[in-house]
């Protein structure tokens, strides 16, 4: 492990002792220099967004992409920021509020549906969230009638080749997604492969 990682190890466990679970997991999914590897505005600008898009941020956390998708969808758009933490709403609700962003919804999901409405979503978009869902399979079949024409989902997942999901197995291989999806009732759209941490795959419903 080189010094860097030993630090961060060391503040995260800091984190984890003195901060909340909401500190916590920001700290976890953003950290230092995400916005170096993650490449949001690339991220966003591959996924095709229109002005009047619906999106479904599943797992939305402290709203990094959330916020970025607003911009993308406009006013006249609307992003749902979902998430099953009680104290990651509660940061969404105040920052949508703080920043006026009308066009942002906060929803407290739960882990077995994000309690969204039936055939109204364009875009659903999950980042380092698929390895959190225990029936994947059960969970995107459902999923499905949350849909509207033509509306796919999004998938960035984190791999391997960084220490912190190597350690913690906050990871899935993107075989093991492009499977689950598939039995699902998906098919694979499109996939990325610019960004280093983690995978990127689009998909929509198989046709009947």
């Amino acid at each position: 492990m080189t010094a860097l990682h030993r630090i961060g190890m060391a503040v995260a466990l800091a984190l984890v002792a003195c901060a909340g679970c909401s500190d916590w997991k920001r700290f976890a999914y953003e950290g230092w220099g995400r916005d170096d590897w993650q490449q949001p505005e690339r991220v966003v600008a591959e996924l095709g967004l229109a002005p009047g898009d619906r999106v479904a941020d599943l797992g939305a956390g402290g709203g990094y992409f959330s916020f970025r998708l607003a911009d993308a969808v406009g006013p006249t758009g609307v992003v749902y920021a979902v998430d099953v933490d009680q104290g990651m709403i509660d940061y969404l609700t105040q920052r949508a509020r703080d920043e006026g962003r009308t066009n942002v919804e906060v929803i407290l999901g739960e882990y077995h549906d994000p309690l969204l409405a039936d055939g109204t979503i364009d875009l659903l978009f999950t980042s380092n969230t698929y390895h959190h869902l225990e029936d994947r399979v059960g969970y995107f079949a459902n999923v499905l009638a949350d849909l509207g024409p033509g509306g796919r989902v999004a998938i960035i997942e984190l791999n391997d080749r960084s220490w912190f999901p190597r350690w913690f197995g906050h990871h899935t291989p993107l075989e093991t997604i492009v499977q689950e999806m598939t039995e699902a009732g998906y098919q694979l759209d499109r996939s990325y492969d610019f960004l280093d941490r983690q995978h990127f795959a689009i998909f929509r419903a198989a046709p009947n």
